[in-house]
């Protein structure tokens, strides 16, 4: 399809596979997504959760695909190592972001794409999801998880209480991106972003924009040293 992302284009393969699959004929993971393999794109992540009971601590985790998604400030790949879930580095993560989807996905038994802003390690982190479980009659035996990286932020170095969507528009703003980039980039409407910022202004007492990223620049400084 024309101007489709490459994510798009995993997503929509998989998602045909996994539709052309039955319950009672029920599949190895394999089948879904071994057409897609040459299609992963760096920045694609693709993951099969083995459903182990009804525990999800207990599920295990494997990486089909690694991304080549890197950060100066964590280890993404040696982070997301096969492990089971309860074996996870930063189980709020898993439990905040990770197992009330899976849960829900092999409840319903039906796929889930979405937007992801959560916390990892301290860290703000965006990604796309696609969540596939198995078709079984007997129960989900596993869920395939392919995710695409949109941004890893450092936390703002200032004291303002802000939520994970403000960290990433301060962070992305320091870094010189417009509203309309911040909007695309976080998946936000141009007009929420804009509001964000001028709510963030008046937090801070800045007088503009140019004023509020000299502002967040400077305790940023200041404080790199701690």
């Amino acid at each position: 399809m024309p101007n489709e992302t490459p994510f798009a284009t995993v997503s929509r393969i998989m998602l045909d596979r996994w539709l052309a699959t039955g319950a009672e004929n029920a599949v190895e993971p394999s089948v879904v997504f071994a057409p897609v393999l040459d299609q992963l794109s760096i920045k694609i992540r693709l993951t099969v959760f083995r459903v182990n009971g009804d525990d999800p601590l207990q599920w295990e985790m494997k990486a089909i695909r690694q991304s080549g998604f890197t950060s100066r400030v964590l280890n993404i790949n040696q982070l997301f190592a096969d492990c089971r879930i309860g074996d996870f580095k930063d189980r709020r993560y898993m439990e905040d972001a990770v197992i009330p989807r899976l849960r829900e996905v092999v409840r319903s038994q039906q796929p889930r794409m979405e937007l992801v802003k959560t916390k990892l390690m301290g860290l703000s982190l965006g990604y796309d999801r696609i969540l596939l479980p198995q078709k079984n009659s007997k129960g989900s035996e596993w869920i395939i998880s392919s995710s695409y990286a949109r941004f890893l932020l450092t936390r703002p170095r200032h004291d303002a209480n802000l939520d994970v969507e403000d960290e990433a528009i301060t962070q992305l703003l320091i870094e010189g991106a417009t509203a309309k980039e911040i909007a695309a980039t976080l998946g936000l409407s141009h007009r929420t972003v804009e509001h964000r910022l001028s709510r963030l202004k008046d937090r801070m007492g800045a007088r503009n924009t140019v004023h509020l990223v000299a502002m967040l620049m400077a305790t940023h400084l200041d404080r790199s040293g701690d």
